[in-house]
């Protein structure tokens, strides 16, 4: 029997919440706390849209944000549309999947030059065919998720060597870890990150997106801001998300003249350790690089145990011509702002 299906771009936040929170792939990344996040982001715009049958019952849904480099005419070479762990598909039906990729592909002309789904799970063949179907190819791409079902002991003890003796070090200094809930450190914290991004080239977002996620999440969990202190003084941070069961490590910075304090090596490792005392189950260390291609973010993850697994992700250019225009440009933009 052929269901009717009809796509709604607004639908009630609550009932769009009770439908991620209870399906089994259901992410903080796919809820409406970060439809109102990237809403109030410079640079930043959300796009949404949902599937319902007749009874206006909700059967998916989907989240993404286009994202830009520059403001106003120089934007469009760099606009990009990432979702993060969706679309969320009720009895992963390939018949929504589809009706909610093919309006999708309508309504992102015009308004990204590509797509990339940022998978948080698996999936099966038929539903990868579907994505296909759709003008998507999948990507080979690591993620790396650590067992928090065990003790703090247990969990140093799955780590390699030299991460055990790191984090001992670290603790002898000693440095102190504690959670953020001052608006300066918050600042702090994000500036902190800023930096950490600019010296390792990588594009972070506008200060107020992490302001946003810090005021939406106020009060109901989902965001922890932790800090590795040192005198008192913060010198490491890293921004976890919580949901059902599982922490995603999602944005981390930490002051240079530091390291040697091997702050990096102790706060994820604290971080886990609250997890375990606080009822998570899974820690996400996020992405870890293509296979059979050597990444050393890869490889310091790794050193805190854990396994690879393969989530993979679906991409789609929209606009080939101002592809290539805009790579050409971000290429040289990048040896210009940093070159010593």
């Amino acid at each position: 029997m052929k269901m009717d299906m009809k796509i709604l771009y607004h639908i009630d936040k609550n009932k769009w919440a009770q439908f991620v929170t209870q399906h089994p792939e259901g992410n903080v990344f796919q809820l409406p706390m970060f439809f109102d996040i990237y809403k109030g982001t410079p640079k930043y715009k959300p796009v949404f849209l949902s599937v319902v049958d007749d009874t206006e019952e909700i059967l998916g849904v989907l989240l993404a944000v286009v994202q830009r480099e520059h403001k106003g005419f120089l934007g469009k070479f760099s606009a990009r549309s990432i979702i993060w762990g969706g679309p969320i598909i009720k009895d992963n039906n390939p018949a929504v999947l589809d009706c909610i990729l093919k309006e999708y592909n309508k309504i992102i002309k015009g308004k990204a030059i590509y797509t990339q789904f940022r998978n948080q799970w698996e999936w099966i063949s038929k539903e990868k065919e579907v994505f296909k179907q759709n003008g998507f190819r999948f990507e080979e791409h690591l993620d790396i998720l650590i067992s928090l079902k065990t003790t703090g002991d247990g969990l140093l003890n799955g780590m390699h060597q030299g991460r055990r003796k790191n984090i001992r070090r670290a603790q002898r200094i000693p440095l102190e870890f504690t959670e953020i809930v001052e608006h300066k450190d918050l600042m702090d914290c994000v500036q902190m990150i800023k930096k950490t991004y600019n010296r390792v080239g990588l594009p972070s977002p506008d200060s107020q997106f992490f302001i946003n996620a810090h005021e939406k999440f106020k009060g109901i969990g989902g965001l922890k801001i932790f800090a590795a202190r040192y005198n008192s003084e913060i010198i490491a941070c890293r921004f976890v998300l919580c949901h059902n069961k599982l922490i995603y490590d999602w944005y981390a910075g930490a002051h240079e003249e530091h390291l040697d304090k091997y702050p990096n090596d102790f706060l994820p490792f604290k971080v886990m350790e609250w997890g375990i005392s606080n009822g998570y189950e899974l820690f996400d260390f996020g992405g870890a690089g293509k296979p059979n291609k050597e990444y050393g973010v890869r490889d310091f993850k790794l050193k805190f145990g854990g396994e690879l697994v393969e989530f993979g992700r679906f991409e789609q250019v929209h606009n080939p011509l101002l592809m290539k225009i805009g790579r050409l440009g971000l290429a040289i933009y990048k040896k210009i702002k940093y070159v010593r």
